[in-house]
This record gives structure tokens, C-alpha cells and sequence, in this order.
């Protein structure tokens, strides 16, 4: 079993900076890709983020250079440290995590940009 826990949401302005955290715990984690979505009030969850063994990241297109996913060297946590933030960014953001051959969430984390 897999227990991932995001945290560092929150309300912030337009233009700020938030860093979310994902800690992972219980079995060691190994996984295959691990990633941030997030979703919207009357929106689908969409990827925001994910990042692979080998370092490969990827990114959903509404990011354009804004975000950045890492990790640390024992997949016991994942990082997003977004910047330039917009009201458009509002969302639920939820940790994702694919080992095993299954999918593993966190509960997620708000973060409201609103002036």
C-alpha cells in the first residue's frame, strides 16, 4: 500500500509563487511515473505535471515554463514550485503516483489565486 500526502496549497495572489509537497509512505515506492493533476470546480482533472524514473518531465500545456516538477532521489517525495500564478490556476492539485500496475492518489491540496 501507497499513501501519498500533498500539502503546501493555499490562497495567494496573482503572480505568486507556491510550492506543493507529496509525501509518500508505506511500501517503498518504485514507481514507473509520478505526477501532478489538478481539477477545477465543473472541469475534468487534467495533468499539470509528471516526471519519470530516467528525469524526463512533462508538462500540460497551459504551464508554459511557469511550473517545475522534481523529486527526491528515493521517491519518498515530489515537488511542483509553481510561479507567475493565475486565477485560472485555481484548482484541487492531487498527487499521482503509477507502481505496480495501479494508479495511487493523495486527496489533494487547494490552491485559490485571487486577488
Amino acid at each position: 500500500q501507497v499513501r501519498l500526502e500533498e500539502s503546501g496549497g493555499g490562497l495567494v495572489q496573482p503572480g505568486a509563487s507556491l510550492r506543493l509537497s507529496c509525501a509518500a509512505s508505506g511500501s517503498r515506492l518504485s514507481p514507473t511515473r509520478m505526477a501532478w493533476y489538478r481539477q477545477a470546480p465543473g472541469k475534468e482533472r487534467e495533468l499539470v505535471a509528471a516526471i519519470i524514473p530516467s528525469g524526463a518531465t512533462s508538462y500540460g500545456d497551459f504551464v508554459k515554463g511557469r511550473f517545475n516538477i522534481s523529486r527526491n532521489k528515493m521517491w519518498t517525495a515530489v515537488y511542483l514550485q509553481m510561479d507567475r500564478l493565475e486565477a485560472e490556476d485555481t484548482a484541487t492539485y492531487y498527487c499521482h503516483a503509477r507502481a505496480w500496475a495501479k494508479d495511487w492518489w493523495g486527496q489533494g491540496t487547494q490552491v485559490t489565486v485571487s486577488s
